[in-house]
């Protein structure tokens, strides 16, 4: 494994449920013997991360995320020697695996909250938040769930009292108040660190602490605790992270990188809407003015960029008429709501359009972050908004277009959810077997462009600067890292575009497209000119011009020079002219 501290600023993430990658045992629920099995076909697309959805024993009433033991592995999913052999076998193929570590509550089916309900004088009663009357108490914190909770506090009969919950009731939150909990967060940290993962993504983050007259989110408690939990890592382990799940305005998100003292990463969510609002509107202004809104961030921290997840494409982030414009615009199904947010994977969400989907993972890829892709979204895989909750975007992956897509043995109605069977992203149409063998399918042009983005360090760790030419349908911007100097253009528009870029600064250098390797002229005194294909966009690398070599002319007679018509200064001349009219398509009038 690279030794190097800064991996993560290069790395690029997949993310996947083991329950849905691969069935090694027939019984239609996929596992880590299976998840081992496919690990080739994650090198081969050249992901260095992997991040894995929750795999503890589990109610499974929240996909997982519903916890009833911190140090187990769910059954279904094999036991904790099939994980740690999982482990070794990516870190074998320089793959790395992140976590979840769920901090904020439990699953009430968990054997703290069970004592906790049986007896008000047990131990475990002070690790989750009690009250005989919610209305006195947190009532300027929102619900989250809006769809399916009305209160953040739920009665137990049992117990004949309230209890604090920020997501599903069947959740209750730990008290973080308790130092007991805070303890006992801390060495399964070092539990899970001892199995060999590289870090964890902190499930919502922001909600560990409450006081009354606040919001219950972003609290200075919260950051406290986090400043101990990275001590805890630096100190005891090597080269690995804590990535924040904060889905708050990147103004409050940036507490938590501290001063490089909390987390390694942070999902950058304010963004990822306004790529989708760009693309429809065909305008770079709700890029630029995130980007630009976004602080600045400690030199060793790193933002996470996404399309899509696990989870609803979520509208927290927006204004109130953004989000209707969002639900015009890529919401039309009526199921596709959720909460507040758009319940479809990403190809759905761009009516499959194949020029979109490689436009936007350009942005994704080229962007400063670290860029996550959600499993089966590199082959353009559907969703199924019939199945309730947010289960329609986590459907099995689709390998081949044989029974159950490839993906188990078992039968069809064994399946953990059913395999997707539309005629546009079924099974058979879109499968990771078919795409392999199609030199131009959506699979093998994310692999070209992952291997592109690998060679640069300047997209992980480079500087940003945006262009902003007058045509405002192009989204044009220079990334730049020690000797590397990137342009990269976006047309958002449905149609071809102009374009003239100001390359003062670089006049002389020579554009390189970075896959293909084709070298366009160099810049002139001129505007750079270049027109733009639909949804087309270019990665360019650019190049100074050589210096010239310092070496003695051959003195020359006014005969020879005569005779062969003084090629010299003709030389010269020309070259001297080619510098100045070196644009491409510059205007010679």
């Amino acid at each position: 494994m690279d030794n190097d501290p800064l991996w993560y600023k290069d790395a690029v993430i997949y993310e996947l449920h083991v329950k849905a990658f691969f069935d090694s045992s027939s019984d239609g629920i996929g596992d880590f013997a299976g998840l081992i099995q496919k690990l080739d076909y994650l090198q081969d697309l050249g992901i260095n991360c992997i991040w894995l959805l929750p795999f503890y024993p589990s109610p499974l009433k929240d996909d997982g995320y519903d916890i009833s033991d911190f140090r187990g592995i769910l059954p279904d999913y094999g036991t904790m020697k099939d994980f740690r052999r999982f482990v070794r076998e990516a870190h074998r193929r320089n793959i790395r695996v992140l976590i979840e570590l769920v901090m904020n509550h439990t699953s009430d089916q968990h054997p703290w909250f069970q004592d906790a309900r049986a007896s008000k004088k047990s131990r475990k009663r002070k690790f989750y938040v009690w009250t005989d009357d919610p209305k006195k108490k947190y009532q300027d914190a929102r619900v989250i769930f809006l769809d399916a909770e009305k209160s953040n506090w739920a009665y137990d009969p049992e117990s004949k009292q309230y209890y604090w919950h920020r997501f599903y009731s069947l959740q209750p939150d730990l008290n973080y108040d308790n130092p007991i909990v805070c303890r006992t967060m801390l060495n399964i940290l070092s539990f899970w660190l001892n199995t060999g993962v590289d870090g964890f993504r902190l499930d919502a983050v922001p909600y560990l602490f409450e006081r009354d007259g606040t919001r219950c989110e972003n609290l200075p408690e919260t950051h406290a605790y986090l400043k101990s939990l990275r001590q805890r890592l630096d100190k005891r382990y090597k080269n690995r992270i804590l990535l924040a799940e904060a889905n708050q305005r990147s103004e409050d998100v940036r507490p938590y990188f501290g001063d490089g003292d909390e987390c390694h990463l942070a999902f950058h969510f304010p963004l990822m809407p306004r790529i989708f609002m760009a693309l429809r509107q065909e305008n770079n202004k709700p890029i630029i003015q995130i980007m630009e809104q976004t602080p600045g961030i400690p030199p060793d921290c790193q933002w996470a960029l996404f399309l899509r997840n696990h989870d609803e494409l979520t509208l927290e982030m927006v204004s109130p008429e953004e989000r209707e414009y969002m639900y015009q615009e890529y919401a039309e199904h009526p199921k596709a709501k959720l909460n507040l947010g758009i319940r479809h994977r990403l190809a759905p969400l761009l009516n499959n359009g194949r020029r979109q989907l490689e436009l936007l993972h350009s942005i994704l890829f080229s962007l400063p972050g670290s860029p996550v892709i959600y499993y089966g979204d590199e082959m353009g895989m559907g969703d199924n908004v019939y199945l309730g909750d947010r289960n329609g975007v986590r459907t099995p992956m689709q390998w081949t277009g044989d029974r159950n897509a490839g993906f188990s043995a078992a039968d069809a109605a064994q399946l953990y959810a059913p395999v997707i069977v539309d005629p546009v992203y079924g099974y058979q149409s879109v499968n990771a077997e078919a795409q392999s063998r199609t030199p131009t399918s959506f699979l093998n042009w994310m692999k070209r462009f992952i291997r592109a983005r690998k060679k640069f360090k300047a997209f992980g760790r480079g500087t940003l600067k945006f262009l902003e030419p007058k045509n405002n349908k192009i989204l044009a911007y220079i990334r730049q890292y020690e000797g590397e100097t990137l342009l990269i253009v976006n047309n958002l528009s449905r149609f071809v575009q102009p374009l003239e870029l100001d390359l003062a600064g670089h006049r002389g250098w020579t554009l390189v497209e970075v896959v293909g390797g084709v070298r366009f002229p160099a810049v002139g005194e001129l505007p750079y000119f270049l027109t733009l294909g639909p949804h087309a966009f270019y990665w360019f690398v650019l190049e100074k011009p050589a210096a010239p070599e310092q070496k003695k002319m051959p003195v020359k007679t006014p005969e020879k020079s005569e005779a062969k018509g003084n090629p010299g200064r003709g030389s010269k001349t020309g070259k001297a002219q080619a510098s100045r009219n070196s644009g491409v398509g510059e205007n010679t009038e």
